[in-house]
C-alpha cells in the first residue's frame, strides 16, 4: 500500500482538474442554470457575488434542494447554492483533495492558483484517477 499512496500523493490537483469552468451571478435563475449545465454538459457552476467566486451550485442541489422544496424555476440560485466556495490549491496532491472532500462531505472543489479559480476537481475525477493508478502500478 505504501507505494500506491506515494504515487497518489505525487499526482497534483492541476493534473486532473477540469479546466472548463462556467460561472454565473448569484441572481441567475434556477432555470437558466439548468440550461447552462445541460448545454455545457457539466454538473457544477461557480456562483459569483459582486463578480467574486463565492459559492457553487451543483446538479445535486437540483436533485435535492430544488426538488424537495418544490422551488419555482425563477428562484435565484443564491437561495440554493452552497457557500462559502470550498477551494484547494492547484499544486496540492489529489490525496489532500480527497481528504478535504471527505472531511467536508462534499464532492466538488474549486481549484485556485494565486486566489484565482482556474478549475474544478470532483470526486469522480479522483475515482477515475484511482482506477488508473491501481491498473498501472
Amino acid at each position: 500500500m505504501g507505494d500506491f499512496t506515494k504515487s497518489l500523493s505525487e499526482i497534483l490537483v492541476k493534473d486532473i482538474m477540469n479546466k472548463s469552468l462556467i460561472s454565473a451571478d448569484s441572481s441567475t435563475t434556477v432555470f437558466q442554470i439548468a440550461n447552462l449545465m445541460e448545454k455545457g454538459g457539466i454538473g457544477a457552476i461557480i456562483v459569483k457575488k459582486d463578480n467574486i467566486p463565492a459559492g457553487i451550485i451543483t446538479d445535486r442541489d437540483f436533485a435535492i434542494k430544488i426538488t424537495t422544496q418544490k422551488l419555482p424555476l425563477e428562484t435565484p440560485i443564491d437561495k440554493v447554492a452552497s457557500y462559502p466556495l470550498e477551494k484547494i490549491n492547484s499544486n496540492e496532491s489529489i490525496l489532500v483533495a480527497a481528504k478535504l472532500m471527505s472531511s467536508k462531505k462534499i464532492r466538488k472543489l474549486a481549484v485556485v492558483n494565486d486566489d484565482k479559480v482556474i478549475g474544478i476537481i470532483t470526486s469522480t475525477d479522483l475515482v477515475n484517477q484511482l482506477a488508473l493508478a491501481k491498473d498501472n502500478p
